[in-house]
This record gives C-alpha cells, sequence and structure tokens, in this order.
C-alpha cells in the first residue's frame, strides 16, 4: 500500500500536523519538530508529547508513514569545529524531539563542504556526527537525504551515499530519502520506464534498497544533471506525471512515507487524489 502526504505545517505546535494531515486526505506526513530556521527552541513539552500521540491515535497514523525533516541550518559536512560540534549537537537534539514525540526516523540534508576539503574528507565528517548523535538518542533512525548536488553538498551520487553508511557503526540506525527533484537534478533521469528502472537498480547495487526509509514526491524546474533543487507542482516541471505513475506501481516503495515538498499547497489534495489515482 502506497502512503502519500505532504510536508505541512506546525503553526499552533506540532500536535497540529496529524490533523492538517487529516484535513486534506494524506495518508502520510512529514515535518519540523522544531523551528527549522532556528538552532534553539524550547522543549518539547510533555503536553504537547501526549496531545501529538493522541492526534496521531485518533487519525490513524503511525511513526512509520511519518518523516520529519531536521532544520536547516545543519551541517554535519562543515570542516570548522566549532560549527561541525554545533551541528552534531542539533541533530541530537532533533533525534531526542523524534523519539519523545514516538517518531521512528529523522530526514536531514548530509550537507556542504563548502568547497574547503574534497568529498571523502566531508563524508568522514558526516558519519562521525551521526555516530555520535545515535549513542546519546536511542530509537530513531537517520534518513540521509540525496541532493542536487549544488554548492558542495554530499549525496549528489549513490557512492557517497553509501560511504556514509560505510563508517556509521550502527548501520540498523542508518537509512536514505530519495527526493524525485534532486535525482533528476543529479543527473539520474526517471522519465521512462528503462530510465527509471535503471536509477533504482544503482541506489540498490550501490546503496541497498533495505535502507530506503522514505521519498520525496516533487516535478522540478530544471534540466536533467543541472546540480541545482527548484520544486514545481506534479505534472508542472521537467519530470511530468508518467514518472510520478512509475513511482506509485512500484511495489518496493509500498509502506514508506512519499512526501509532497510541492510549492503550492492548495494543490496538494488534488496531487493526492491523482498519485492514488495512478496505482489502478
Amino acid at each position: 500500500m502506497k502512503y502519500v502526504g505532504p510536508h505541512v505545517s506546525t503553526q499552533g505546535g506540532v500536535e497540529q500536523a496529524p490533523l492538517n494531515a487529516a484535513g486534506i486526505g494524506a495518508k502520510a506526513f512529514g515535518l519540523f519538530v522544531k523551528n527549522q530556521r532556528q538552532w534553539q527552541a524550547p522543549p518539547t513539552s510533555p503536553a504537547t508529547c501526549a496531545a501529538f500521540a493522541e492526534n496521531m491515535r485518533a487519525n490513524g497514523y503511525r511513526a512509520g508513514v511519518v518523516l520529519p525533516h531536521a532544520g536547516y541550518l545543519i551541517n554535519l559536512a562543515n570542516p570548522d569545529p566549532e560549527a561541525h560540534a554545533r551541528s552534531t549537537a542539533a541533530l541530537t537534539d532533533e533525534l531526542r524531539r523524534c523519539a519523545a514525540l514516538g517518531l521512528d526516523r529523522l530526514n536531514l540534508h548530509p550537507g556542504s563542504h563548502l568547497k574547503k576539503i574534497t568529498p571523502a574528507e566531508a563524508v568522514k565528517l558526516v558519519a562521525q556526527a551521526i555516530n555520535k548523535a545515535l549513542e546519546e538518542v536511542s530509537g530513531v533512525t537517520v534518513v540521509l537525504e540525496g541532493t542536487a548536488g549544488q554548492g558542495g553538498c554530499l549525496g549528489a551520487n549513490f557512492e557517497e551515499l553509501a560511504a556514509m553508511l560505510a563508517l556509521t557503526r550502527d548501520r540498523t540506525r542508518v537509512g536514505f530519502c530519495l527526493d524525485t527533484a534532486h535525482l533528476f537534478g543529479a543527473g539520474f533521469d526517471l522519465r521512462t520506464p528503462a530510465a527509471y528502472a535503471r536509477t533504482m537498480a544503482q541506489f540498490d547495487d550501490i546503496v541497498g534498497r533495505q535502507y530506503l526509509r522514505g521519498m520525496h514526491l516533487n516535478d522540478t524546474k530544471v534540466a536533467l544533471g543541472s546540480r541545482v533543487d527548484r520544486h514545481a507542482s506534479l505534472g508542472d516541471g521537467q519530470l511530468g506525471w508518467e514518472t510520478f505513475a512509475l513511482l506509485m506501481r512500484d511495489p518496493r516503495l509500498d509502506d514508506l512515507p512519499l512526501i509532497l515538498e510541492t510549492p503550492d499547497e492548495d494543490r496538494w489534495p488534488e496531487e493526492i487524489r491523482r498519485l492514488y489515482e495512478l496505482v489502478k
């Protein structure tokens, strides 16, 4: 079964996220567990955790269909020791927040080496941060997201993702999220059955599909291999609906959170409806 939904607002508190998702007919959702553009935030209160759990239960959601996204300030590949430590601490804090909310995974971008060190050196820094954070917090998986490769960002090829995995001590608690817009920007075509099969086979061969913990469903405004991340509403970009038909009919993606990050939230209910129609 497919579980589709958008990255929803938490205005009014994270406990609102399940309500916002249910309100548009989503079977899955993403959210930020704290303000994504600030380092600090008040602790998640017991009352908030209880309300979140009740809203999850009342609307039929479980942890496995929720893909929280970490804050944008975190850069685990930053070569500056102080900045790297700050990002590691922020990752640890967000993992604790997920655990408190009963969520079992946290998605984040690996980060950028800022063109100050080699990608191989940056990969080691990412793994170092993940190892430290996972030692501090139990029960939550770190889900690294592939990128389009802009600005020195790691994760635009499967080899870098595999290298991060290889350097983590507890590989049972590391997974990956593939974003359709990022894949296309990084040079992975998805638009035909043959191209889609080739891209997914490469991921399986190099990383392993057993490590896939979710996907972001986005069309893109940019050309194949542009190394740029510019999301578009489904069907309005370079990928087109055929790409999303291939995804929705792929049994390997059953039971994973498939999260929309498309730019026009007024179109989310229609995008969800059309995605499910593609399965038929």
